[in-house]
Order: C-alpha cells, then sequence, then structure tokens
C-alpha cells in the first residue's frame, strides 16, 4: 500500500481529474493522447483508468482500434499513477524503458486501461529518493471492453531517477565510502 497522499500529490489528482485540465494538458504536453480522445477516469494512489474510444482517428483498416492507440492509453494509465507519485519530493527523472503487449480480443467501442501497481510505482520512486539511484518497475495495463472482456494487457517498464543535489550527494557519498572501504585502493 502506497503512503498517504501528500498536499502536492492531492493538487496534481484534483488538477488532471477536471477533464477541461486534463484536456489542455494533453493537448500542450501529449497531443497525440488530445487526437486520440484520452480520457482519465479514476486517479488514487492505488490504481489509475483511461479510456480510449474506437473512431476514425483511432482505427485501423480492420475495423478496430489501432494497437499504437491502445499502447498510448495504456502507458498513461501507468504513467499517470507514476506522475502523481513523483509529485512533492525531489525531482525525479521517469522513462518507459520497456513495452510488452498481449492482444485477446478485437478492439471496439470504449476500452478502459486499469494500472492497479501504484503501490510498487510509489515505492520505485521512493527508493530512488533514498538511495539517488535508478530503480525499474513494470505497471500492468489491463485493458476491458464495456462487456468486461480483456482485449489486451500491456506491460510497461517504467526507469526512476532521483535528480538533483541530493541525489548526486548520495552518489557521491557511497562512491567516497567504497573508496575508503576498499582494500585494494591502497596507495
Amino acid at each position: 500500500m502506497p503512503p498517504p497522499e501528500t498536499p502536492a500529490q492531492q493538487a496534481f489528482r484534483r488538477q488532471v481529474l477536471h477533464p477541461l485540465k486534463l484536456r489542455l494538458y494533453l493537448l500542450r504536453r501529449l497531443p497525440l493522447a488530445w487526437l486520440a480522445g484520452l480520457r482519465l477516469v479514476a486517479l488514487t494512489p492505488e490504481a489509475a483508468s483511461v479510456t480510449i474510444r474506437y473512431k476514425y482517428l483511432t482505427q485501423n483498416p480492420f475495423r478496430s482500434i489501432y494497437f499504437a492507440a491502445l499502447a498510448m492509453a495504456a502507458e498513461l494509465a501507468s504513467g499517470i499513477q507514476a506522475m502523481l507519485h513523483t509529485q512533492g519530493g525531489g525531482p525525479v527523472a521517469m522513462l518507459v524503458v520497456g513495452l510488452q503487449a498481449e492482444f485477446t480480443k478485437k478492439a471496439v467501442g470504449l476500452i478502459t486501461f486499469t494500472c492497479p501497481d501504484g503501490a510498487a510505482i510509489a515505492a520505485a520512486v521512493a527508493d530512488s529518493r533514498a538511495t539517488g539511484e535508478g530503480r525499474t518497475v513494470v505497471g500492468t495495463s489491463t485493458g476491458r471492453d464495456a462487456a468486461g472482456d480483456v482485449v489486451a494487457v500491456f506491460r510497461v517498464t517504467w526507469s526512476f531517477k532521483a535528480k538533483g543535489v541530493v541525489a548526486m550527494l548520495l552518489s557521491a557519498a557511497k562512491v567516497s565510502v567504497f573508496a575508503v572501504e576498499n582494500p585494494f585502493n591502497a596507495k
């Protein structure tokens, strides 16, 4: 279970759950997600849900949602949690370093991707801040259609690394300790 929300996390959650503010953010920072019509329908410290609808801009030639549009929704479901958990502490760099997908059914209509890995993401971010080292975590986003059938499962591997003065000091301290304690480093 992730730690309680900080005031910065609460403010971030209020901002992104406001439909107009989220659309403006997507238009400015993620224009393809805005064009595809992604919607954030739920965000808690434990889970997030994002929807994508079959429409002209998300279609493929087979009359279903294009796989890349599905991947975008799945990535946002885990990424918005990552953004939530990086609020309020020191700055943390985040980056997608891996993606795996399984498709089980034709994606038509409204697809909802849910990622329940908030606790693991929070732990990776906290550990990176505490040690100054990079951490990775896999967020699993499961897409379901209106009937509740699984359409696709995406496993998005995120890398987190604390940045800034604190992270550099922690890294330098570890290097200095190693240099002093290493008997093979005698002069």
